[in-house]
């Protein structure tokens, strides 16, 4: 599932305009961190652009650059900020929530069907073996940190789905912070595995609620 053509279908859909909120939050920092996959941005909104332009049934208007600017909405190059920053400010003032010992989440708050979080977790901290039941988006903002497919560090992704079970360690010497999004529960495994989907599950029926 974490492969070349499922993070190629996140950067196309940006491109194109039809994520919610919290997938385009996500998949602009992503472009924002991670030179290559902003290469492919500008490559498939220069298609999308020129699909447009052939369209018979759009008519653009004959317009400058300027008369889409105002005083108020120009900035200096200095003065521009991250996706991250932009929309959290500084990380280390958030109210974190610990969820175990090396281990918080900052829930976004983002109107849409999407939940978005980041998650901090301490050098050498891990999350145990689990899968999702639908696709599970995680994005490595600093830090870094292993599973059984690899190493990701900063700017790197990970999109999984069900079929994926895995068990993220934070590195040793950084731990790592992560802007994740998960479309359904986590699914554990293991010797707590029981007790952890129970917790999940009444974790989620109060958030419903």
């Amino acid at each position: 599932m974490n492969g070349t053509v499922v993070k190629n279908q996140l950067i196309f859909d940006f491109a194109s305009g039809i994520l919610g909120p919290a997938k385009s939050l996500f998949a602009s920092t992503y472009l924002e961190l991670n030179s290559d996959a902003s290469k492919i941005g500008n490559i498939f909104e220069n298609m999308l652009g020129d699909n447009l332009m052939d369209n018979e049934n759009i008519h653009p208007k004959n317009l400058k650059y300027t008369d889409c600017m105002n005083n108020k909405n120009i900035k200096s190059d200095s003065n521009l900020k991250d996706p991250v920053t932009t929309f959290f400010g500084n990380l280390n003032n958030l109210n974190w929530k610990q969820v175990y010992k090396g281990f918080k989440e900052y829930t976004a708050s983002i109107d849409d069907k999407d939940e978005l979080k980041l998650i901090k977790m301490d050098p050498g901290v891990s999350v145990p073996l689990h899968s999702h039941g639908g696709k599970e988006y995680i994005l490595v903002l600093e830090g870094s940190f292993c599973d059984e497919y690899g190493k990701y560090s900063r700017g790197d992704i990970q999109i999984n789905d069900q079929k994926i079970k895995h068990t993220p360690i934070a590195s040793k010497d950084t731990g790592c912070v992560c802007m994740s999004i998960t479309e359904k529960d986590v699914i554990f495994f293991g010797k707590f595995g029981s007790f952890l989907n129970l917790f999940t599950f009444i974790k989620s029926f109060f958030k419903q609620k």
